[in-house]
């Protein structure tokens, strides 16, 4: 597994981003945005006219790209595609869940954080 995420990051990796505009906005200004040749980017603006399909052929895209690390989605996002989300079984991408801009962050809701507390025995 150490000799995977090396070979990973020796091959330039990106943070996918999928999350409100003033979120995904953030991490564009600090430099993680990416568009390849064919106009395909690393982040999805999830706004009201966002459909629930489009969520999940982006989160199903980000997650079997080889030059994705990390997808970090916020929680409100997140819970709509909750049954992909408890589905994934990788560890690269690395599944991220942040605070949305209106909502709080509820750990109760994170399933890889639930996942990790299962495995060191945290109630």
């Amino acid at each position: 597994m150490a000799q995977q995420a090396q070979q990973v990051a020796q091959d330039g990796s990106f943070i996918a981003i999928i999350g409100d505009e003033d979120t995904v906005t953030g991490f564009l200004l600090a430099g993680v945005g990416h568009k390849d040749y064919r106009q395909n980017t690393n982040f999805l603006i999830v706004d009201t006219k966002t459909t629930t399909k489009e969520i999940e052929s982006t989160f199903a895209s980000f997650s079997q790209r080889e030059d994705v690390a990390i997808i970090i989605i916020a929680q409100n996002v997140a819970n709509e595609i909750r049954h992909l989300i408890e589905r994934y079984d990788k560890a690269i991408p690395a599944i991220l869940e942040i605070p949305a801009k209106d909502q709080p962050y509820d750990p109760n809701q994170d399933t890889m954080l639930t996942r990790v507390k299962g495995l060191l025995g945290i109630q």
